[in-house]
């Protein structure tokens, strides 16, 4: 074993926080509990309240049972700080969800102008790893597992003690090589390329969104989106997932950044937008956009007849289209492909090019037989048209299920919610406010073929995600 130690067998500090939300970019730390654990066993436990400058809002309150009473008198964290870094310094940091509890530390001290890293333990990460038959590893429920309790829960230093007797238990419960196995895979450092910001693997997030890669001169390399941001991107620069076109990206790029969504349709939604409207170099989906359709019209004189009709709006609910195609002369193929194969009449369906649809005499296909009628009444029109429409329904869109307008909430793990606004299979953005939500129109909408397939495979299944009509 080094001098450093291996698995477990090195100094940890097991560490909780309280904060007054959620979001570490304005909200701040309310209570610090941590417990020094060196390898030879011996602990050291230390807390204390923050007064966090801004007010505790009452749902923390209730939560937490801290009071805005309670930290007035407390210490800004700009007085505790120091005392906080040497007890963190050359541990690894151990907490549950721990990118949440790092996160708000290292904003803290970047407030003050300090860089802080360290190796980082998550307990959720390593429950996972131990226990890849459970569901759900949250700390209520991985005590219950294993018969844990808690006089403090939701303080920082009672929750920091469950986190120390944890470790204890999964030293005792699991054979040793398993349990170093297990932790040193969870600490291993993906070797970041000397170009990048080295305090990267730091700051990326491990929630859902879009992340963006760039170049020289700021050019867009790459977009691309992850249910873990941070795992996926370090994913880039690890040698064993690399491909050669993943390896000559890791060379070019010079910049990363990305924006969080609470959830995996939000992370969906936007990369489809931002690789349609930046147009990266490296994304290989990068095709022409497929915004043509056929659909039923009637002609000037009441004849109804199929076109090929561009989709540059959302679609509105009851309006029948048939297909996805990147140009209209795409579209006629694929439908006098359709009229050949089932012995429709293109001049009915008004795709012969000459005569219009209604005026008189027989089309090309009739005369060889490959057509039924319509086009000189030995078929009616109405059959014919009922024949068709038989014909293309597996190629028909989806109708859109809502009057109009709607708002997908997309709810994090800490309870942060996104309302993402829809409308006739149109993506109009993500909001915070429901009032922001009512001012994005369904007119400045525009349809795309991936957005709407998303759209469809979500609706087919929402699951827990609460869908508000607007309209």
């Amino acid at each position: 074993m080094s001098e450093a130690g291996r698995g477990l067998d090195r100094d940890l500090v097991c560490i909780d926080l309280e904060t007054t939300g959620g979001n570490a970019s304005f909200h701040r730390i309310i209570e610090i509990g941590c417990i020094q654990i060196d390898r030879d066993g011996s602990e050291r436990t230390w807390s204390t309240l923050v007064n966090p400058g801004i007010r505790i809002p009452s749902q923390i309150e209730v939560f937490t049972g801290i009071t805005n009473a309670m930290v007035e008198d407390a210490p800004p964290f700009s007085e505790v700080y120091r005392e906080l870094l040497e007890r963190l310094d050359g541990r690894v940091f151990v907490a549950h969800n721990a990118r949440f509890d790092y996160g708000f530390v290292r904003a803290e001290l970047a407030r003050l102008d300090i860089r802080f890293s360290a190796q980082v333990l998550c307990t959720v990460k390593l429950s996972r790893r131990l226990y890849p038959e459970a569901r759900r590893h949250n700390l209520d429920t991985v005590m219950e597992r294993h018969g844990l309790n808690c006089s403090a829960r939701h303080r920082a230093l009672g929750d920091a003690l469950v986190l120390r007797d944890l470790l204890q238990v999964w030293r005792r419960e699991h054979d040793a090589v398993a349990l170093h196995d297990a932790v040193e895979d969870l600490l291993h450092d993906v070797a970041l390329p000397p170009q990048l910001a080295p305090g990267l693997s730091d700051d990326l997030p491990e929630f859902p969104g879009v992340y963006r890669f760039y170049g020289e001169h700021d050019g867009l390399l790459y977009v691309g989106k992850s249910l873990n941001i941070r795992k996926r991107v370090l994913e880039h620069f690890a040698a064993e997932h690399r491909s050669a076109s993943e390896a000559r990206l890791a060379r070019q790029v010079r910049r990363v950044d990305w924006t969080e969504t609470a959830g995996e349709l939000g992370a969906l939604l936007q990369e489809a937008r931002s690789v349609k409207e930046l147009q990266p170099v490296h994304n290989r989906r990068l095709r022409a956009p497929e915004t043509y359709s056929l659909r039923f019209v009637q002609s000037a004189k009441g004849v109804e007849r199929l076109e090929a009709v561009e989709l540059n709006g959302c679609l509105e609910p009851g309006q029948e289209y048939f297909g996805l195609y990147k140009d209209a002369a795409a579209a006629r193929r694929a439908a006098q492909e359709v009229a050949r194969a089932h012995q429709l009449c293109t001049k009915a369906l008004g795709l012969e090019a000459g005569r219009g649809a209604d005026d008189a005499g027989s089309c090309f296909a009739y005369q060889l037989g490959r057509c039924k009628g319509a086009c000189v009444g030995a078929e009616p029109v109405g059959l014919h048209h009922a024949r068709a429409r038989i014909a293309l329904s597996a190629q028909r869109l989806k109708s859109w299920p809502f009057r109009g307008r709607v708002v997908v909430v997309e709810r994090d793990w800490r309870g942060e919610e996104d309302l993402i606004v829809l409308a006739g299979w149109c993506y109009l953005g993500t909001v915070r406010e429901e009032e922001s939500a009512r001012e994005l129109s369904a007119a400045k909408g525009r349809f795309d073929a991936d957005v709407y397939r998303i759209l469809k495979r979500f609706l087919a299944d929402p699951g827990q995600r609460r869908i508000v009509e607007l309209d």
